[in-house]
């Protein structure tokens, strides 16, 4: 948060004991465009407080208000899957996760996926596809940053991946799809206790018609399931959205996340996302750009959507 986007970064945790029963990290976010607040994280699917005993999450609520009044902040997002807080406002319609066990081998794993997504899995495989472990982290970044501005969204500045595989070590993978030698498309991926998570994926326009990213999750849950992951986490999706459709059509059941917010007297919610009516001119004229224009001026904005 401090070293990649600029945004201090305060960790709250409760102890008792010498034990630990809380955490909380936050991180402050200021501009002029998209306002002053706490986020609980920027940049991630899940957050928010993770504790053993509601004394310590109600003491970690009550810091974060302290901190929040202090900094003069609008609003704290707490991005839980579950509520923690009733009475706070809830948005719980707009993300929805994707998780499933994955079977026990390859061919099991490919059976397990519906039979229209499993076909174009078998396409991937005939043109010949290949999936390569890789710590060449500018090149999944390049492809990753073309990925986004064809959606029409800021990339990230190029030093978080390397950022984070420093930081996580072998529990931060990347990997590239090649065709013919050629990358394709790639993705880097975190694995935790007894998942993968697939976090950032992108691809030239040329791996649509390969099925790249159909052959590139299958791979990477046979991959993972030889690591000893169990459980494949395909990320937050919005309702509506293409990405939404192609994580059901993999057979993964969507379950709302539970984003939480508390507000300054007098502010709303916000809405920093790309469902926002009011950004759809930025996005379309986004998507035009030229590219090394977009990844020069992306991080410069994507820091503070958070």
């Amino acid at each position: 948060m401090e070293q990649v986007f600029g945004h201090t970064a305060y960790f709250l945790y409760v102890e008792r004991d010498g034990m630990i029963e809380g955490v909380l990290p936050l991180a402050h976010m200021k501009s002029l465009l998209f306002g002053n607040r706490l986020s609980a994280l920027p940049f991630c699917v899940y957050g928010g407080v993770a504790a053993n005993t509601d004394a310590a999450r109600q003491a970690l609520f009550g810091e974060a208000e302290s901190l929040a009044e202090k900094l003069g902040v609008a609003s704290i997002e707490f991005k839980h899957e579950r509520r923690q807080h009733t009475g706070w406002p809830v948005k719980d319609d707009l993300y929805f996760t994707f998780r499933k066990e994955m079977a026990e081998d390859d061919d099991a794993i490919l059976q397990a996926i519906p039979r229209k997504q499993r076909a174009m899995v078998r396409k991937g495989i005939k043109a010949g596809l290949e999936l390569e472990i890789s710590d060449d982290a500018a090149l999944v970044y390049a492809l990753y940053a073309e990925s986004v501005r064809n959606l029409g969204t800021p990339v990230f500045s190029r030093k978080l991946f390397p950022a984070l595989a420093e930081v996580f070590g072998d529990a931060c993978e990347m990997a590239v799809v090649k065709h013919e030698g050629r990358p394709v498309a790639g993705v880097l991926s975190f694995y935790f206790r007894d998942q993968v998570l697939p976090y950032y994926a992108g691809s030239i326009p040329q791996a649509r018609a390969l099925k790249a990213h159909d052959f590139m999750y299958w791979k990477l849950m046979c991959h993972a399931r030889a690591r000893g992951a169990k459980r494949f986490d395909f990320g937050r999706s919005k309702v509506g959205t293409g990405p939404f459709s192609f994580k059901k059509n993999w057979g993964f059941e969507p379950q709302p996340l539970h984003y939480e917010y508390w507000l300054k007297p007098g502010e709303s919610l916000p809405e920093l996302n790309p469902s926002n009516p009011k950004y759809r001119l930025v996005i379309d004229t986004w998507k035009k750009l030229p590219l090394p224009l977009a990844n020069r001026l992306g991080p410069m904005i994507s820091r503070h959507l958070g």
